[in-house]
């Protein structure tokens, strides 16, 4: 790696001074998807801004009916931890489905939501990855994957992202200057490049999950090439919600098919109906359409698609046959 600075803020506030400071800083806590790029060649700060000592990012409280969980929580605490384990699911699915145990123990949640893009043409040694002219994404001026097109289509692959859209989550952001917060499905963008709509200065401090609606059910399923340490070739959340039998609440997100998490739309058509055979279906066709996975890993782009609607069904079978 490059010579870089390490500092270490002690508060929220001290570290938004710095990136505003260093806008070109990158921030780390874990380490885990930073440090094997930074390794690689993919990037050269000058600075990183350590955040592990900044005790108002470790927050994990119960607000009212529902929740604030600050960028800093590890997701080895969020898998392990009873009450979300009971109320909250598919996010305890979803943090316990990362990696191994080593790199959950000291992955953070900001980590996992601010996760770079992956691809088969990026993720790769200095070395080969200069022998290929490099890529769109980094340093070079042609996606490989679709060379005549004029985006990168490196894949988003975090599972966090995922299980909190379905729980309708919003994210909280500061920056030197104030603070917003933004709904978590629009804080992404469909740009492999690009995936977060971050400003410079800006720095993820935590998520806010609203009370659920009564009588939900939630949950988490990835597919990977290896049982465990491995991202998604596809993930899927969803929250449901039963009413005399009948569907009254759909909400699906995806992960590992498209540059950005995506929450499906037009569920709201397979809903007052009792999950068969022909919700199953149109709900399959629905992810089907909605996916668009390229050649960015190591299996085939239509495997990925239909590994996403597979998925999809079965998870709202499993949650309604409950």
């Amino acid at each position: 790696m490059t010579p870089f600075v390490l500092r270490s803020p002690g508060s929220v506030a001290d570290a938004v001074e710095m990136l505003a400071a260093e806008p070109r800083a990158r921030v780390i806590a874990g380490g885990t998807d930073l440090m094997p790029n930074l390794r690689r060649g993919i990037g050269a700060p000058e600075q990183l801004i350590d955040l592990g000592g900044i005790a108002e990012l470790r927050r994990l409280e119960r607000q009212g009916q529902g929740w604030l969980i600050g960028a800093g929580v590890t997701l080895s605490r969020i898998a392990g931890d009873a009450d979300i384990g009971s109320g909250l699911p598919v996010l305890a699915q979803a943090a316990a489905a990362v990696a191994g145990p080593s790199h959950r123990s000291v992955a953070t949640l900001g980590g996992n939501l601010c996760l770079d893009t992956r691809c088969v043409f990026y993720n790769q040694s200095e070395w080969w990855r200069q022998s290929n002219n490099y890529c769109l994404k980094h340093l070079g001026e042609v996606c490989h994957v679709a060379p005549q097109g004029a985006r990168c289509h490196a894949a988003w692959s975090g599972d966090l992202a995922p299980a909190l859209i379905a729980l309708d989550a919003s994210v909280d952001i500061r920056r030197q200057e104030g603070s917003r917060s933004v709904a978590l499905h629009e804080f992404y963008q469909d740009d492999g490049a690009r995936p977060l709509k971050l400003l410079p200065g800006e720095l993820v401090t935590g998520v806010r999950i609203p009370a659920q609606p009564e009588g939900m059910r939630c949950g988490y399923r990835k597919a990977r090439v290896r049982g465990a340490v491995d991202f998604p070739l596809a993930g899927v959340a969803m929250r449901v919600r039963l009413t005399q039998g009948l569907l009254t609440e759909l909400r699906v997100a995806l992960t590992g098919s498209n540059s950005q998490p995506i929450l499906l739309q037009g569920t709201e058509a397979l809903c007052q109906k009792a999950v068969g055979a022909e919700v199953l279906a149109a709900l399959g066709k629905l992810v089907q359409k909605q996916v668009s996975p390229m050649r960015s890993t190591v299996t085939a782009s239509n495997y990925r698609r239909q590994v996403a609607s597979v998925l999809t069904q079965r998870l709202l079978a499993e949650l309604t046959a409950q």
